[in-house]
């Protein structure tokens, strides 16, 4: 039996600790946070104390497909994240109140999943990994090195397990970085003269978030669609736990005019202008406004020009790659790669590290690049828009792929084919190449589209926008 140490206790690293023991490996998984920021009574309490996740406190949504991954392969996670509160949430439901989508078809259950907030998915999963057979979790710990043993590559430094704060060491046969976007151990790697390649975007995206609750329990009404793209701002709903909700709004990283929507006064009445999302205002807030930036979209290469640039150690989740957490994909994203991993080492087993590393990121390259690379082109052409919406200008780009996302965004709701479509590739259930290839469906979008507003969703004007800021 086979031993792994997985650092970091979120979800993807809780997900890929619960994958490898019901495949009969020994776990450890070792998390720098105290337990105790994951108890029922703290969590559920709002006492969100976990520093090492900048995102903890915003917006976030297993996307239908991720959902679907974790009931086929670890259903006690579902059912736990039930019991402490999820909500059942089909992702179009708001849709089907627009007249030219029509009523629900049967097909529409491939859009269900879970809402809940960070904290309490986190919570469940952790509770469920803690009485997992074959796992063992230890919170309160600092990973401050990397152990190296026999050479098993091409004189490729092998890592054979990991040292403590406080001079302890644990050996481990595989060791899985889970430590999320701002991870450390690609430093501790550099250290070894192994470090990954990196790419990123310059620069990512400000996030403002607060979250309500109702006195009765219901939610706001669902709107036709959970994220919506106006003048310099992009507004996020998510219904979460227990009659919980959030609402975000989005600003580009280089946008500092738009920095005071840390203030809850700014933030409410911004909020209040966008008649899709303004209802949503309608609760007790239950937090101020969680700030969140250094959001960039970023990859990290653990095998160049064929070859592993370490053995014995990978990467999952967002210290595999970080996506634009506006549209929700990072968690799927990472479910995904931690079940290419379970299956490249059922493949070679762990005792193979070169053809277990390249197999991983051989099956990543074909599935999961295309999602990363997609999110990146977006992003660029989405800051690049509003850094000309703060000069004055209109962009206008030659890409067809950020010209035709325009295009969905703004017939998604006109057309029953294009709204499943959009949303079966949003909900990271079908791949968009698949959707797009179905028969008419291009010539439908371009048809609708054509002539369509950019923001065809009322909001505020960039001049609006700022004296509302001002005022």
């Amino acid at each position: 039996m086979s031993h792994s140490v997985v650092i970091g206790a979120g979800p993807v690293g809780l997900a890929t600790a619960m994958l490898l023991a019901a495949d009969g490996h020994r776990v450890t998984v070792l998390d720098r946070d105290p337990a105790s920021s994951r108890e029922e009574a703290a969590v559920l309490g709002g006492d969100w104390n976990r520093p090492g996740v900048a995102q903890y406190g915003h917006t976030h949504i297993l996307m239908p497909g991720g959902y679907r991954a974790l009931a086929r392969e670890l259903p006690g996670t579902v059912s736990r994240l039930l019991s402490v509160g999820g909500h059942p949430h089909n992702m179009i439901g708001g849709s089907l109140n627009v007249e030219q989508v029509g009523p629900r078809r049967e097909t529409d259950d491939q859009f269900e999943t879970i809402a809940a907030r960070r904290p309490v998915l986190e919570m469940a999963l952790f509770t469920e990994a803690s009485i997992t057979p074959g796992i063992t979790i230890t919170c309160g710990v600092t990973v401050t090195g990397l152990l190296t043993g026999d050479a098993k590559t091409l004189g490729k430094p092998h890592i054979a397990g990991v040292t403590t704060k406080g001079g302890g060491s644990i050996l481990a046969d595989l060791v899985v970085d889970a430590t999320g976007r701002n991870s450390h151990i690609p430093g501790l790697l550099a250290e070894l003269g192994a470090a990954p390649a990196e790419e990123r975007a310059e620069t990512g995206f400000r996030y403002y978030t607060r979250y309500f609750r109702s006195a009765s329990g219901n939610l706001p009404r669902q709107p036709a669609w959970p994220i919506y793209h106006y003048n310099s701002i992009t507004a996020i709903t998510a219904p979460g736990d227990n009659g919980t909700w959030s609402l975000t709004l989005v600003t580009s990283g280089r946008d500092q005019e738009l920095r005071s929507l840390k203030d809850p006064e700014i933030w409410t009445r911004v909020a209040a202008r966008y008649p899709d999302v303004a209802h949503w205002l309608e609760g007790e807030p239950i937090t101020g406004i969680n700030v969140m930036g250094g959001t960039e979209t970023k990859h990290r290469e653990y095998v160049q020009d064929g070859r592993p640039v370490v053995t014995g150690l990978v990467a999952v989740g967002d210290s595999w790659a970080t996506t634009n957490p506006q549209y929700g994909m990072g968690m799927t994203m990472g479910i995904w790669r931690s079940l290419l991993l379970r299956d490249a080492i059922r493949k070679h087993g762990t005792d193979n590290p070169v053809e277990l590393s390249i197999q991983l990121e051989r099956d990543t390259e074909q599935t999961l690049s295309p999602i990363w690379h997609g999110s990146l082109s977006w992003d660029t052409h989405r800051l690049n828009e509003i850094d000309a919406e703060m000069r004055g200008e209109t962009y206008a780009t030659d890409d067809p792929d950020w010209n035709l996302r325009q295009l969905l965004d703004a017939t998604r709701l006109q057309d029953p084919e294009i709204l499943r479509g959009y949303a079966e590739a949003a909900s990271m259930v079908t791949p968009a190449n698949e959707v797009l290839a179905r028969d008419g469906l291009l010539e439908r979008i371009l048809q609708l589209g054509t002539g369509t507003p950019r923001y065809p969703f009322v909001g505020p004007d960039r001049t609006e926008l700022l004296a509302l800021v001002a005022s």
